[in-house]
């Protein structure tokens, strides 16, 4: 194990520091670790909201009402379902002060411009205006957010190295005449996203959103209910959530009817006495594959907490614990992040197969019985899952799965931890010199 670990830190170690050398690569990193206390906040809001807890469920029924869980999914709403906002932010601040630019324009640009490219709605029957749907401001819409962010501030780039821009004299205060330096560059911005905005209406999709949206969905309809079906599901799935897109959303919406129907014709024969016929159903995929939630990151979540020598891996596992026994991992993918990441990518991309294929072969040799078609909410903490929908063997299953998870993460987990200390110490030596200054 030892040589084995070596040898990959040897192979992928330089692989990973030229990786995070990469201006836009690093833009994207520092951009989710400024949003990551918002997503963390939003994961334990959703918590909230869909606790598997039935003594739970009915309180909060009966005594606030069947909207009770509103009072949860709006705090969700502005901070979770809003990540591209605050990642397109952290994209303009961070690129336009690699370049050397002001970096509030830049941040104002690559913020307008993803918004001129939303696609807008009007609430006129109801005397609200326009709005903006709330699933394009979230996960669905991160790919054209950093797309969009930029390409934003590489026109500012290219303007302000063509000189295209207007100069003040000496004696106009310093915050007018950065307004009036920005302005060429940031109208060229605008423009240049209201013509993409305009050609996009003049096709079928509508808008860029939709565009990519469904040139990635379209690969997903062919697909059926095998295992070998489920493992290219899973492998879309795992792509889309490397380039920030919500691969299970994206996923459940092709896939879910299927796995839902196959999850019904194993409840209707279990109810007459039949022998259960399917092994890949809704439960097989999120109680058996999605140990932790997207990626199996079970596993991972539990070498951040017991594992991890870096301050911020340590800090990520203790806030992320809560969440992931609830299969909600959003702060992890996005906190450490998995997100645009090479080599966290590897692990997430083949964790769900391997569970798949060994929950697969366990069920289909007999050692762990069909999936009872039982519906469980999917916040069903795992072990506990197994045993609802396959007895005490689902529930070893599990066990057996979240160990896998852990042992397949953790050379790359390994990697990423060593990389985060040596960056803290180089942080701190600065740190130092800076105080060392000071008092000198």
């Amino acid at each position: 194990m030892e040589n084995l670990l070596n040898s990959l830190e040897e192979k992928l170690t330089p692989i990973a520091v030229k990786l995070e050398q990469n201006r836009y690569l690093s833009a994207v990193k520092n951009s989710f670790m400024s949003a990551m206390p918002l997503l963390i906040i939003g994961s334990f809001f959703i918590l909230l909201a869909y606790l598997p807890i039935n003594a739970y469920t009915e309180f909060m029924l009966n005594t606030f009402g069947a909207d009770w869980q509103r009072m949860f999914t709006i705090p969700n709403n502005i901070s979770m379902s809003m990540m591209t906002v605050y990642v397109v932010v952290g994209m303009g601040n961070e690129l336009a002060k690699s370049y050397g630019l002001d970096n509030m324009a830049g941040i104002f640009a690559a913020l307008a411009s993803f918004f001129v490219v939303t696609p807008m709605h009007a609430f006129a029957e109801e005397g609200l205006g326009i709005g903006i749907p709330l699933g394009n401001l979230g996960a669905a819409g991160l790919f054209v957010g950093i797309l969009i962010a930029i390409i934003a501030i590489e026109i500012m780039r290219f303007t302000d190295k063509m000189g295209w821009k207007i100069t003040m004299p000496d004696s106009v205060p310093q915050n007018v005449s950065k307004s009036f330096s920005a302005l060429i560059p940031v109208a060229l911005v605008i423009v240049f996203f209201n013509f993409v905005r305009i050609g996009f209406e003049q096709t079928s999709y509508g808008d860029v959103q939709t565009f990519i949206f469904n040139n990635l969905q379209t690969p997903l309809t062919a697909l059926g209910s095998t295992l070998p079906a489920t493992i290219v599901v899973l492998i879309i799935e795992g792509i889309l959530w490397s380039f920030g897109l919500h691969g299970a959303n994206i996923v459940g919406s092709v896939m879910s009817p299927i796995w839902l129907t196959l999850t019904a014709e194993n409840a209707t024969a279990l109810a007459a006495g039949d022998v259960i016929p399917n092994i890949v159903t809704s439960q097989f995929y999120n109680n058996f594959i999605k140990i932790g939630g997207s990626g199996a990151t079970f596993g991972l979540c539990l070498l951040l907490l017991f594992a991890a020598k870096s301050k911020q891996f340590k800090a990520l596992g203790k806030l992320s614990i809560g969440p992931e026994i609830f299969t909600i991992n959003e702060s992890i993918i996005f906190g450490m992040p998995i997100v645009l990441n090479p080599i966290m990518i590897v692990p997430f991309l083949l964790a769900p197969i391997i569970m798949g294929v060994v929950a697969f072969f366990a069920m289909s040799t007999g050692l762990v019985p069909y999936t009872n078609g039982v519906n469980i909410p999917w916040t069903t903490p795992p072990i506990i899952a197994g045993f609802l929908v396959s007895g005490w063997r689902g529930a070893v299953l599990n066990i057996v799965q979240i160990a896998l998870s852990a042992a397949i993460y953790f050379p790359f987990f390994k990697i990423a931890d060593n990389l985060a200390v040596k960056q803290e110490l180089e942080n701190d030596e600065e740190v130092q010199h800076q105080m060392d200054a000071v008092e000198a």
